[in-house]
């Protein structure tokens, strides 16, 4: 049996999917995307802890990112407006980052699903492994 509040938070999904246009769609998973991207979480979260940040720092807090894919997930952030971009225009070039109020709240809804995710990750592990041997044993082909 479902837990009251459980049958709420599904009839409350379901309201949204019915409710839910194709614009909506496009735009839903878009930004939903942010949440899966590891650059575009590591950057909310870096702003964050870290307040008002330069494009530098922020490369030096995510490590393995490229500048290329930096610069395309700060632009990508901004535009969905998570994040500020304040452009000093001066020389030599001087621009910082903030968090913005959206781009809070998106991370503490986040938060929690990529925690559980982590805890549940040898989870996600076996039963991708019990799918692909159910899946040789289906074709009749041997284990490697």
């Amino acid at each position: 049996m479902i837990p009251k509040d459980e049958d709420d938070l599904l009839a409350r999904s379901r309201a949204l999917c019915d409710a839910m246009e194709n614009e909506d769609d496009w735009l839903k998973r878009e930004v939903l995307s942010h949440a899966g991207n590891r650059w575009a979480f590591g950057v909310i979260h870096a702003l964050k802890e870290g307040g008002r940040l330069r494009h530098a720092e922020l490369r030096r807090r995510l490590d393995g990112v490229t500048q290329r894919m930096l610069t395309r997930t700060l632009r990508q952030l901004e535009r969905d407006g998570l994040i500020l971009r304040q452009d000093y225009e001066e020389v030599p070039p001087r621009v910082d980052y903030e968090l913005t109020r959206l781009g809070e709240e998106f991370l503490l809804k986040i938060i929690p699903m990529w925690l559980w995710i982590f805890e549940h990750a040898e989870d996600f592990r076996q039963a991708r492994e019990a799918h692909s041997i159910a899946a040789v044993e289906e074709r009749g082909d041997s284990l490697p």
